[in-house]
């Protein structure tokens, strides 16, 4: 019996010290993880974090993935910074096993610049490139520079012709990156008087991750005012506007690009229209299965409970421009109609409701309601009717007022109930297109590649982004700068290689969890193999 308690103890204590340990390790981790992040210049919408060792990149050769995404020419950049740098055998020492960031930043006129930036170990000096240079055939010529003040060298890849510049921009950190403005931006960023820009992966997660993904959702709309003429374009506008950061970690798939995580949300700010959705539970997403064969790029929202989603709408309009408005158009239409439209259309919406973008233009809003009949004969009361079961609403912003933002584009729309769904469009023959769809089962999920993606899809979420890329191509070509559209179209390889991409939030304790995938398409998948 004595031997047993001593060895139950032993255990105890061997078990208390690995745990110990592990997680002190993890916790290095993190830290190590956030000294490195915040050295990077907080106006990066995303960052992308790996491993500098061999097991990785192993993975990936001959994986056309991050080629489709960055095309060729970053992607050949990087390649060569990897065999001339990261992997050279002179400073394996220093670099081997470093986790790596690279950043992505929007420049003056119509550059998007990369930032890559990781940590060295303790003994490495810049004396170390002079050896470089000793080195036969080294495809380098490197100089000293003063680079906003910090001392760095120039790098100049014989292969590429371009020059990298590299500065030392904190203690046992090294920043790069092919643009000088934006290597002098790094060099005169003071992390000190800025707030940090990104969230970081719980400890298990990270741990357990083959590649990292940061998002700072607020940054992204300087990035789409790069990509597109218009800087107000509605191309999924709330998403950019969110105020929230995500910490994803990557899920290797051959023919598909996937993460999943957190994303969280700004405390003490007034917040975005995609917070309201925060308060509700996750709900199975089945409205996109009568989603329009054309169907470009569409936002779907899920609700568990629409009371409370109504009365969270409400209190965010509260604190808008729209509480005047609004307050003022509901008391119209129950002076006029007799009806308290707020409390009557909630009763009557289902948990569901999207706006779908067609490759033509269309804008249509689906809204799944609990009873057809009854939601008909609520708006023959407030409309001018055209038919049995078409009208137009006699009232502005009526989409806006009872859905939010995302129907702000429907200004005084038409309308259709169709068994238990109710349609809004801004023509009779947007009504009518999606009519001929609705009755003929033409429906996205009946067509090529769709549930190859669906699959890899979460079945519940509040919020869902989707776009398929080939229907978008149209629209992208009357709104993307040329330079941009262009390669999205004509690189190969290149976007057009994809399918569609989605970005899902789930809520999660006030929070969200978010998924985000990105599927090549059946015929480029087939060829890569």
């Amino acid at each position: 019996m004595k031997r047993l308690i001593f060895a139950t103890i032993v255990l105890l204590i061997a078990t208390v010290l690995v745990t110990v340990f592990y997680f002190r390790n993890l916790n290095n981790t993190t830290q190590h993880t956030s000294l490195v992040l915040r050295t990077i210049p907080n106006n990066a919408s995303l960052i992308f974090e790996f491993n500098n060792e061999k097991g990785f990149y192993d993975i990936f050769t001959d994986n056309k993935l991050f080629t489709n995404i960055i095309g060729e020419e970053k992607m050949a950049e990087l390649a060569e910074l990897r065999k001339l740098i990261l992997l050279n055998p002179l400073f394996q020492p220093y670099l081997s096993g470093q986790n790596v960031f690279i950043s992505l930043h929007p420049q003056n006129g119509n550059d998007i610049d990369f930032l890559l930036t990781t940590s060295i170990s303790k003994g490495f000096e810049f004396e170390l490139f002079d050896q470089i240079l000793k080195q036969p055939k080294s495809g380098i010529v490197i100089n000293t520079a003063n680079l906003a003040g910090k001392q760095g060298y120039t790098i100049y890849l014989n292969d590429l012709k371009k020059r990298f510049y590299l500065i030392e921009t904190d203690e046992h950190t090294l920043s790069g990156s092919f643009s000088k403005d934006l290597i002098e931006a790094c060099a005169k960023y003071d992390y000190k008087k800025e707030k940090q820009a990104f969230v970081l992966l719980s400890d298990r997660q990270s741990s357990n991750s083959l590649a990292n993904l940061y998002v700072n959702y607020e940054a992204l709309s300087p990035l789409f005012e790069q990509l597109f003429i218009n800087k107000n374009v509605d191309f999924f506008k709330s998403f950019r506007q969110l105020p929230a950061f995500a910490a994803l970690s990557l899920n290797y798939k051959s023919d598909a690009l996937m993460f999943n995580g957190s994303t969280q949300l700004h405390d003490g700010l007034a917040g975005s229209y995609l917070n309201i959705f925060s308060n509700q539970q996750p709900v199975i997403n089945q409205l996109k299965e009568i989603f329009p064969s054309t169907t470009a790029y569409c936002i779907n929202f899920s609700v568990s409970d629409p009371k409370r989603f109504e009365s969270d709408l409400s209190d965010w309009q509260s604190n808008s421009n729209l509480k005047t408005e609004k307050t003022a158009i509901f008391n119209k239409i129950k002076t006029e109609t007799g009806i308290d439209l707020k409390a009557e259309f909630t009763r009557l919406l289902g948990n569901e409701f999207a706006l779908v973008t067609t490759r033509y233009q269309e804008k249509i809003a689906i809204i799944q309601v609990k009873d057809g009949s009854k939601m008909q004969t609520l708006l023959v009361n407030m409309s001018k009717m055209s038919g049995a079961n078409t009208g137009q609403l006699n009232y502005d912003k009526l989409p806006q007022l009872l859905l939010g933002d995302a129907f702000g584009i429907l200004k005084k729309p038409y309308f259709k109930v169709m068994d238990n769904y109710l349609v809004f469009s801004n023509s009779t023959s947007e009504i009518a297109s999606y009519d001929d769809s609705y009755i003929n089962h033409k429906f996205i999920n009946k067509t090529d590649g769709y549930n190859a993606f669906n699959e890899l899809l979460s079945e519940r979420s509040n919020i869902s982004f989707f776009v398929q890329l080939k229907n978008t191509l149209p629209l992208f070509k009357e709104e993307m700068k040329p330079e941009f559209y262009d390669s999205f179209e004509n690189s190969v390889p290149g976007w057009k290689n994809f399918y569609g991409a989605s970005w899902q939030f789930t809520s999660s304790e006030k929070n969200y969890y978010t998924n985000f995938c990105m599927k090549m398409t059946i015929d480029t998948a087939a060829e890569k193999k």
